[in-house]
């Protein structure tokens, strides 16, 4: 019980201060308690999840290039942080798109382990 309350105020005090998307990371691996998987990322982030639109339908399949809403049809940057500079430097704005997107294809929120293998993945893009 207290590991998990040291994990989580870790996460908090990393969360708060995330300045990179690797320290975002690291804030979302903490608190899942468990290590990031891109792979499973991966497969997260192209999977249907039951719903009517899934990741892929408005960040495209290509994460290097940008994408467009797929109701507004309105421009999103890349997502890979590699292609676009800005993405997960801002905690805040992360947590809010995380929000919002998981909502969208799931029906839910994401688990920490969800977020973090997906960050995992994206950071990984090259």
């Amino acid at each position: 019980m207290l590991q998990k309350f040291f994990a989580l105020l870790l996460f908090a005090s990393l969360h708060a201060m995330a300045a990179t998307p690797v320290d975002l990371l690291a804030g979302y691996t903490a608190q899942a308690g468990q290590p990031a998987n891109a792979a499973k990322g991966e497969a997260f982030f192209k999977a249907s999840h039951g719903q009517e639109w899934q990741c892929t339908s408005c960040h495209g399949k290509s994460l290097m290039l940008g994408g467009r809403h797929a109701s507004t049809d309105k421009a999103i940057e890349p997502l890979a942080p590699a292609a676009n500079a800005k993405r997960f430097t801002d905690s805040a704005k992360a947590e809010k798109w995380f929000r919002r997107n998981c909502k969208d294809v799931l029906a839910r929120e994401c688990t920490a382990a969800e977020k973090a293998d997906v960050l995992a993945w994206l950071i990984s893009l090259r």
